[in-house]
């Protein structure tokens, strides 16, 4: 029988480090809409592998030249793109700025890359990727079409899609005067995925002892590029 490695983020997530990611932007298209605040927040893991949020790191962002913001995306948001007390820095600044923390958290979980976990995550990735491509910003530490996404985890786990009713139903609280800020989503989104990934930890555990009682298993060498 072949030993079960101790519960790290790598043997947990296959060698990827989940971090969650929540943007706020002009509307819902990623090529032409203003990137307006991102947050992201780092998960700890306990030594018995369940997980709990960790740190959140948060920035208001400059919309870029030309950048397109429609009225009713900033009235739900509430953001005022062009108040003179917001502390906006450039795109390219803030996504400087998370890639080094992601790329830190990166190397301190020996993992290989970082995976996105948003709610909606095809989202929260598109916008990162046309931030990216727009800034020409090198070395992002993400996946660049893999995620976890948390409307499905929280439709499987508690039968609810939205953010909000899925994070009552996993008995956490919600604040709907802070909702819509990159930072207070993020961190519920985060608790609904450290929430759901607990109570699947049975699971996980009962696959780690089945896949080592296999022995090592032949599998398809993996390219640069592979989904998780």
């Amino acid at each position: 029988m072949t030993q079960i490695p101790p519960i790290t983020f790598a043997t947990r997530f296959r060698g990827f480090l989940p971090v969650v990611i929540d943007v706020e932007t002009g509307g819902f298209n990623s090529q032409t809409d203003a990137l307006l605040e991102i947050a992201a927040v780092f998960l700890d893991m306990r030594s018995d592998g369940t997980l709990a949020r960790g740190e959140t790191v948060r920035y208001h962002v400059t919309p870029f030249p030309g950048a397109n913001m429609e009225a009713a995306s900033l009235a739900v948001n509430g953001i005022d793109p062009h108040h003179p007390l917001r502390p906006a820095i450039p795109e390219e600044d803030a996504l400087q700025r998370i890639f080094r923390e992601v790329r830190n958290a990166i190397r301190a979980a020996d993992c290989t890359r970082a995976v996105l976990v948003g709610h909606n995550a095809f989202f929260d990735l598109n916008f990162l990727n046309a931030a990216v491509a727009r800034t020409q910003v090198k070395r992002n530490p993400f996946h660049p079409f893999s995620s976890f996404d948390t409307a499905t985890l929280g439709g499987v786990a508690f039968g609810q899609t939205v953010l909000m009713r899925a994070t009552l139903a996993a008995g956490l609280e919600w604040d709907t005067a802070s909702a819509h800020s990159a930072a207070y989503d993020a961190e519920r989104t985060a608790d609904l995925f450290c929430t759901v990934c607990n109570q699947f930890q049975g699971v996980f555990d009962a696959s780690r002892r089945r896949l080592a009682a296999m022995g090592p298993l032949e599998v398809e060498p993996s390219v640069p590029g592979d989904p998780l």
